[in-house]
Order: structure tokens, then sequence, then C-alpha cells
């Protein structure tokens, strides 16, 4: 691993290494949505990326830079499942094992997801346990090499990449960015990018209201963490605080939103029956912050971040159904 810190560069730099297995993701627009909120709205469908969420990007950029000896021990992550997923499908591709740390109650698609890629599971209760040090363990008795889900410099700038498309794919200047964080990888990679490509758009990043960490740590001017709450139906946003690392790149961003569970519930929605996409709940974040009129959007164009499409099927079938209830 490296101590030293990520870049806009290191961003240039992931974008040539991962080009070549990336999906490159389409910008998409909707009528419908355009004229219910009275701007445009340009949709990067991360939904559509390799295993199915944006993590795949920062995850091949670190693992496609393992020695022969590292490749060989293998490596270990701790993930609600995207990240996991990202971790398992960049391991297959470059040739090494990877065991992936995963709460007892991630959706099962994504266990599946990780297995599917050759991954080995380790279920851990992350109420009571610590991942961190679960990981660190299995790293220290295998001598493998630990890819973290945010707090990497080669993780965010390889989550980075996301903004360089959508910059290219935009046919217009980009009034506001939305997208939604956990830990903050993915938002630090656009924020890398955004401060050197695009520093007049104004970036806000989008969670769920019972996980509004960052929120807070923008409001503090420090990483804190949130109240230990009920869980919410944004598996993929359930990060205790924001990264040593990402945080403070994040603190660029011109301001935090939050989102009810009911809210997101309607995004999925929507986004099936408008987009035609499968977007899972913490994808939908920033998609839910529009619907719900969270910021203004009349007469500006918006970028928001599709970030995942990995979700339970029976949830997301009662949310299309009308059945969920938050």
């Amino acid at each position: 691993m490296t101590n030293r810190l990520p870049s806009y560069e290191g961003v240039l730099d992931a974008a040539r290494r991962i080009e070549d297995v990336v999906v490159r993701t389409p910008l998409i627009e909707s009528p419908a949505l355009n004229e219910r909120v009275g701007g445009r709205v340009l949709m990067k469908a991360e939904t559509l990326q390799c295993a199915g969420a944006f993590k795949f990007r920062g995850a091949y950029n670190r693992i496609s830079r393992l020695s022969e000896a590292e490749k060989t021990r293998g490596v270990v992550a701790f993930s609600s499942g995207n990240h996991a997923q990202g971790v398992a499908a960049a391991a297959k591709l470059v040739g090494t094992p990877a065991i992936i740390v995963m709460p007892s109650d991630s959706p099962a698609v994504k266990v599946e997801g990780v297995r599917g890629f050759g991954g080995e599971v380790r279920f851990y209760d992350r109420w009571k346990e610590s991942r961190e040090a679960i990981g660190a363990e299995i790293a220290a008795e295998r001598g493998s090499v630990l890819v973290p889900p945010f707090d990497d410099p080669f993780i965010i700038e390889g989550q980075g990449t996301t903004a360089l498309e959508l910059l290219d794919q935009a046919d217009t200047a980009i009034d506001q960015l939305l997208c939604g964080a956990s830990g903050g990888g993915l938002m630090a990679g656009i924020n890398l990018v955004m401060a050197e490509r695009s520093p007049q758009t104004d970036v806000f990043v989008v969670e769920p209201e019972a996980f509004d960490d960052t929120a807070r740590s923008l409001a503090a001017g420090e990483r804190v963490g949130h109240p230990q709450g009920t869980p919410s139906i944004c598996d993929a946003l359930m990060a205790p605080m924001p990264g040593e690392l990402t945080f403070p790149i994040n603190r660029r961003c011109a301001g935090a939103i939050t989102v009810s569970d009911a809210e997101v519930a309607e995004a999925v929605a929507f986004a099936f029956r408008h987009l035609k996409l499968v977007v899972e709940p913490g994808g939908a974040v920033s998609l839910a912050a529009l619907l719900a009129g969270r910021i203004e959007t009349r007469g500006r164009t918006t970028a928001i971040v599709l970030s995942g499409g990995n979700v339970d099927p029976g949830l997301f079938a009662a949310i299309v159904e009308g059945r969920f209830k938050a």
C-alpha cells in the first residue's frame, strides 16, 4: 500500500489502467424526469457497470497493481456488497483469490454475486463486530493484501473515473452534481475531478436520513459518526463515519442532503417505471433527492450518479408493486 494522497493525476492514471476492462456506462436523460423537476437531469448509469456498481472501478485499479508475490497470497476486503462484488470480479480478472468480510444481513443477491465471481465470504455481525478488525486479522493470517472500500488512494482514484466519463459525455455545462455517499470514496473521486475540470459545478452529497455522517461531519468541520439507529433499505450507505482520506477531499462539497427510506423507495420505483432501470436503494438516493424537491432544479442542469443496481429481488418487487412500507 502507499501513503500518498489521492490526486487528479491519479484519476487520469486510473482511467488509462482500467479502460480495457471497465464499462463506459451511458449518461442518460429522461423527458419525464426533466418535465417533473423543471430542468435537465443527466444520469450516469453505473447500474450497468461490471458487477452492477461503480465499485469495480476502484477495485480493479487497486488489485491490478498487485505484484506477482501478492497475487499468490490473495486479497481481503470488507463490504456490505457492492465493493465485495467489485473486488471479487477484479480478483478473478487479475487471477488472485479473494475473501470478503460481509455483514450477515447483506442482501442475498450481493452474497451470491461475490460467490459467483469466485470470492470466499466470511460473515460478521455489523452491530457487534468490527469488520476492520476481522479483515486485518485475515490479512495477517494469510499474508493477503487488504483492499478497503474507500480509504485507499487507488480506490478513490478509480472511482473518480466515473466523473471523467460523465464530463466527457455531457453536452453542456453542469450546474450541480448529486451523489450518494457511505465512506465517501466515490464522492472523493468525483470531487478530485470536478475541482480540476469543472470547479463551477456545485457538488452535493446525499445520504439516508439515519446515516448522515457526512452531513454531520461537514457541519462539525471534522469526522463524526451518526447515532446507531434502525437499518435503512440503503444497505450500501451505512458506514459509521466518513473515511480519513475521503473526508478532507469531500469538505469541498457545496452541501449535504438527506432522504427518507420512503423517498428512496419512490425513486427506485420511478427508475423502474420511467427509466427502465433496476436501481438499488443506495444507488437511488440522488434521484430521491430530486423527486422529493430537496434541491432547486428549475432551469438548471443537474447530474446524478445511479451508483448501483444490486437490489434484493423481494424488496425490489415490494417497492415496484407498492407493497413496501417504510
